[in-house]
């Protein structure tokens, strides 16, 4: 008989499998197969929680092949082939390698041995087979996705920053939810990713990983249509092991109904300010000397500008135009309109009281936060004195810690305050109703940044038709634009009729 100097290669690729297969259990089996061939097993390789998609790399592997250059071993014995690699290419490798050096694979389960010409043949197709069964597998994992995504269920990886999963079901997130609202807000505001994000960073807030935002990761949020009520899935793609994600082709995308965090009209008022940056490639729109100018456009769909020092705006398309301080009269006269229109004072109470419980939710959500953190912070110390971390691991843990709460410290007073206002001003809802007044009668004492400011912030856009102007904002009772005849509301100065096509 034979006298050879065996390897056996144990080798499974989770946690779960190495308590289920019992790699102690193969091990045996393998010896004893040893034994029964009058072989002596001189070394044990042990792969655990390792992956056979490949294996080449594996310093195990690594120390297999070199046993066998050196003649250390002559053979492996292993339990079955998927066990050994899964991959067909390293498989057959192997087998060119061991024969290289006249060595014998053993696979138990399969009961192949490569020293022979009918062994090495089988070899090669059960290979083979292995491979298939792999791909088969993936291609049944691919074709389940668009399913589950239909479906609603997790396809894996986090949820969007805001959001938890419980169970096979999407929740908001009582701590995220808050802060990702607000970021909208912010938004909306500055109009500025960078901003907002230095915002958020100087309130204490961190993304989920506990980093501080960026304007990549604000502009990722902003574009997010979870915050909406709408989780997309199964958008990307790896097309092979180690390449960069990529979108797949929108037929493929599947949007899924969720929660919100935000209404359907501020996720499309921040996306389609997004949209103007990007198109344009600028953080912000070029500064103007008319009050509208950048909403007006023609019934025709063509944006209408003020091309010369005449202060007209003019279609190039259609030839419309209409006087600039024409079109502020009107703009002004349905401010009234436009802000106590269908609404009453127990709507705008019932506004006040969701605004204020959204706002004492971000308190209670920022004030848990804190505590938790000054918690972390007493427990470093305590960790400190007790000499059970260095002085460097203590200023590093402790740091960053007392950094956020420093900007938490100085958040909370103003996030109160801001609570303390909306009580008082919940208790009357006269009281807006009337600075919705104040603001028409106080216009023209408005200087003209702060008007523009106003604009910018509630326009939508302004649609100049043959006979009536239609003027849409952006927050506003009623969800359909106001629609103004012109011959009515031009004003002491002169006819509009006279200044548009074919008057």
């Amino acid at each position: 008989m034979e006298k050879k100097n065996i390897g056996i290669w144990i080798r499974v690729s989770t946690d779960m499998q190495v308590k289920d297969e019992s790699p102690e259990h193969h091990e045996r089996r393998a010896r004893l197969y040893a034994e029964a061939k009058g072989w002596t097993v001189v070394t044990v390789y042990r792969l655990e929680a390792m992956s056979g998609k490949s294996v080449m790399d594996y310093r195990e592997t690594k120390r297999m092949l070199q046993d066998i250059r050196n003649g250390v071993i002559s053979g492996l014995i292993f339990s079955k082939l998927a066990r050994l690699a899964r991959n067909t290419k390293e498989l057959l490798d192997f087998s060119e390698i061991f024969r290289g050096y006249n060595a014998d694979l053993v696979s138990l389960a399969e009961s192949i041995d490569t020293s022979t010409p009918a062994g090495r043949l089988f070899y090669t197709m059960i290979a083979a087979m292995a491979q298939w069964e792999r791909e088969e597998i993936s291609e049944r994992v691919a074709a389940s996705v668009p399913i589950r995504a239909k479906m609603g269920k997790p396809l894996g990886g986090p949820p969007s920053f805001g959001f938890v999963w419980e169970g096979k079901e999407l929740k908001i997130s009582e701590q995220e939810a808050p802060v990702r609202k607000l970021l909208y807000e912010i938004f909306l505001q500055t109009r500025r990713k960078g901003t907002t994000a230095t915002e958020l960073n100087k309130r204490g807030y961190r993304t989920r990983n506990g980093s501080l935002f960026t304007d990549a990761t604000v502009r990722r949020l902003l574009r997010d249509p979870a915050a909406k009520g709408l989780r997309r899935a199964n958008y990307m793609q790896s097309k092979s092991p180690g390449k960069r994600r990529e979108m797949k082709s929108k037929e493929e995308w599947i949007d899924v109904p969720c929660p919100a965090i935000v209404t359907a009209e501020i996720w499309d008022e921040c996306n389609a300010i997004l949209d103007r940056q990007e198109k344009k490639k600028s953080p912000a729109g070029p500064k103007t000397n008319f009050l509208l100018a950048g909403f007006v456009q023609c019934e025709c769909g063509k944006k209408m500008y003020v091309f010369t020092t005449s202060p007209v705006y003019k279609c190039k398309t259609c030839k419309r135009k209409i006087h600039a301080n024409d079109l502020d009269e009107i703009f002004h006269e349905q401010l009234k309109t436009f802000l106590l229109a269908d609404i009453d004072a127990e709507t705008l109470a019932g506004k006040a009281q969701t605004e204020l419980s959204e706002k004492e939710t971000l308190l209670k959500s920022i004030t848990s936060e804190y505590n938790k953190l000054k918690r972390k912070m007493e427990e470093l110390v305590n960790l400190r004195i007790g000499g059970e971390i260095t002085k460097a691991d203590f200023s590093l843990l402790y740091k960053p810690i007392e950094e956020q709460v420093r900007q938490l410290e100085n958040q909370l007073p103003e996030l109160e305050a801001e609570v303390d206002f909306l009580k008082i001003q919940a208790l009357s809802a006269d009281t807006v109703q009337q600075d919705a007044k104040d603001l028409y009668n106080r216009w023209f004492d408005l200087s003209f940044e702060e008007k523009r400011s106003i604009i910018e912030a509630i326009t939508s856009k302004i649609i100049i038709h043959q006979d009536t102007i239609d003027i849409s904002l952006s927050y506003t009772p009623t969800t359909h634009p106001q629609q103004i005849n012109i011959s009515k509301n031009a004003g002491k100065r002169q006819q509009l009729n006279d200044q548009l096509i074919g008057k």
